[in-house]
């Protein structure tokens, strides 16, 4: 970005996009500075460089803003929900009301039953307790990864069929199944 450029010309991109030629670069940074704005190094490794005049911390900002927003748009947070397999049904119902309440919002659901001492020697029933969730969600949720033991936790997750701005993942869901 200005001084720091190195080599002695540039080809100059202008701050509307035009093409300006190739300049020394000393006069593309003066170019710039009576324009109010920078010159900065945009592909360096092409003959000759190409640089282009434009508000370098406005730049700044809009890629920061950019990647927020992409951020903003990934898959969507992960939100987990503890049990254990001798859960009361009505505690169960809560839990899955609030799994309901994430899925909409297009959170994933990390699903993790834990066992307590000798409980790990009845894993089928923690694997009933995550059926029974999802046959409950199968209208907002698909299984993203299946249940399987992890030490003394059995781990699952739920993805939403839908997504919060409305895109569905079903498509997805059924193109996995017919492979």
């Amino acid at each position: 970005m200005n001084e720091r450029i190195r080599v002695p010309q540039v080809r100059v991109i202008g701050p509307d996009g035009r093409q300006m030629g190739i300049m020394r670069t000393r006069d593309a940074i003066e170019l710039a500075y009576s324009m109010g704005l920078d010159l900065v190094e945009v592909s360096p490794n092409a003959r000759p460089p190409v640089a282009k005049i434009m508000d370098y911390g406005k730049f700044k900002y809009e890629e920061k803003k950019k990647q927020k927003e992409a951020k903003k748009k990934q898959a969507g947070e992960v939100k987990e929900i503890s049990l254990s397999p001798r859960i009361d049904p009505h505690d169960l119902e809560v839990k899955i009301k609030k799994m309901r309440e994430f899925l909409i919002d297009g959170h994933r659901v990390k699903i993790r039953v834990f066992y307590r001492g000798r409980e790990i020697v009845h894993v089928d029933a923690g694997r009933k307790v995550f059926d029974e969730i999802v046959e409950q969600l199968r209208d907002v949720a698909a299984i993203e990864i299946q249940p399987k033991l992890e030490g003394k936790n059995l781990i699952g997750m739920l993805k939403p069929l839908t997504r919060k701005g409305g895109k569905s993942n079903a498509k997805s869901e059924n193109e996995k199944g017919r492979s």
